[in-house]
């Protein structure tokens, strides 16, 4: 994957837009994280003292950079696409080659924008380039058992349920257990081709 111009990269559906982060989406994303911190923290790991300052940015935007020059990973940004509106965030992390061949799936969305459909699109829109520029053979996702929105997504973009990861991940604070899922290019319906 180093070798994609990561800027350049554009994953459009008929309600969202998914691009990487830039400098400029600075504001826009620490207003939607500060304003929605009481939505988004039960989901994540601990959220540092300085959460959503520039400096929080710093870092994460140099890890996410780093990961996309590596190939390791790739964040897309969630922009609704009527009035680009920042709506959220889904990447791909942990993208491995070789026997793997695979990444694991991650993503949020601001409180306002639930319900509306739009990770459902970029979930299928993140899996469908995986699947055909990557070319992987496997992504990955997990979820607190108690996300049932989380799992509903993930099941109407044709993921599979495997079981149960005890202590899986660390989340707000402490290690959780995860359902995890999983899709295979071979479990989905023929996708419509990305603009």
């Amino acid at each position: 994957m180093s070798n994609f111009e990561y800027r350049r990269i554009r994953l459009e559906g008929q309600k969202v837009l998914l691009r990487a982060p830039r400098r400029a989406d600075f504001k826009a994303w620490s207003e939607v994280r500060t304003r929605d911190r009481r939505h988004l923290e039960p989901w994540e790991p601990a959220w540092p003292p300085f959460a959503n300052s520039r400096s929080d940015w710093r870092g994460r935007y140099h890890s996410w950079r780093s990961a996309w020059q590596s190939g390791t990973g790739a964040t897309f940004f969630i922009f609704d696409i009527g009035d680009m509106s920042l709506q959220g965030s889904i990447g791909l992390t942990s993208i491995k080659g070789g026997a793997a061949n695979s990444a694991m799936l991650g993503y949020w969305l601001r409180a306002g924008a639930m319900g509306n459909g739009l990770m459902t699109e970029a979930v299928n829109l993140v899996a469908q380039w995986a699947f055909g520029t990557l070319d992987l053979s496997r992504i990955e996702a997990g979820t607190l058992p108690e996300n049932t929105r989380s799992q509903n997504v993930l099941e109407r973009c044709h993921f599979q349920r495997e079981g149960l990861a005890r202590e899986y991940l660390e989340i707000a604070g402490r290690r959780r257990d995860h359902v995890l899922y999983a899709r295979l290019p071979g479990d989905s319906v023929k996708d419509e081709p990305l603009r």
